[in-house]
């Protein structure tokens, strides 16, 4: 099957073609690189042309809540409408577990982006995912200084790879009209992970200050409700991976 990836470049989106390809499927990776603009629509109706599904793993970096909507907003329509006049089957959108519970101004932008999708003509099915095992690293790399501030809350992070496998499965299988959500195997807290990955030689080693968040992030928001799909690789798996 033709399988377009919206953010086919990215972190996850690459992950989700090397699945596809595996399956068996043809992917076509949706990115400015390809001569795709999700907030323009440009380039879309000629790369959704005799695609039988579409994964959104499109993404834009950002703590803004205005520029989030806006760009979720923008490229979420574009991409529904050009899925429509093609007549795709099935567009499978990663979200996040928690982002109806958490108070973040990217968690807003995404939650626009699944209103899109549910109002939308084409069937759908929406994996809401938890924090991949790169999280630790990258709020630390957001907390600048000499000692790390880091949310106090609990985690249970998941592997992006077996993240994209799953997007992969979805997308080549029936619509669900329904919000998946897929965990990883253990729960953890983000400050111990941020030590542990110090003490492995992935990060700069500083103190870490275990912060409480308002807005649910620190008061579990961030865990999965209830049951569903979970990965198999730790973060302990994970950084002896890396």
């Amino acid at each position: 099957m033709r399988i377009a990836v919206a953010g086919g470049t990215g972190l996850t989106g690459r992950l989700v073609v090397q699945a596809l390809e595996a399956d068996g499927h043809t992917p076509v990776p949706l990115s400015r690189a390809t001569g795709v603009d999700l907030t323009t629509g440009t380039g879309l109706d000629a790369a959704l042309a005799g695609a039988g599904a579409v994964v959104d793993a499109s993404n834009v970096t950002t703590m803004s809540k205005a520029v989030a909507v806006s760009y979720f907003d923008q490229a979420g329509r574009h991409l529904a409408d050009a899925a429509q006049r093609a007549g795709v089957r099935h567009l499978v959108s990663l979200s996040i577990v928690g982002v109806d519970r958490v108070k973040l101004g990217y968690y807003t932008g995404k939650l626009r982006q699944e209103e899109i999708v549910r109002a939308g003509a084409v069937p759908w099915t929406i994996l809401r995912a938890t924090q991949f095992h790169e999280f630790a690293g990258q709020t630390l790399d957001r907390v600048p200084g000499p000692v790390a501030a880091v949310p106090s809350g609990k985690i249970q992070p998941v592997a992006v790879r077996e993240v994209a496998a799953l997007l992969a499965t979805l997308a080549a299988g029936e619509p669900h009209t329904a919000i998946l959500e897929l965990a990883g195997p253990r729960v953890e807290s983000l400050p111990d992970m941020a030590r542990r990955l110090m003490a492995a030689g992935r990060a700069p080693r500083r103190p870490v200050l275990p912060v409480y968040f308002p807005g649910g992030m620190s008061g579990g928001g961030l865990l999965p409700t209830g049951d569903g799909p979970r990965g198999t690789q730790t973060f302990e798996d994970w950084l002896a991976d890396r």
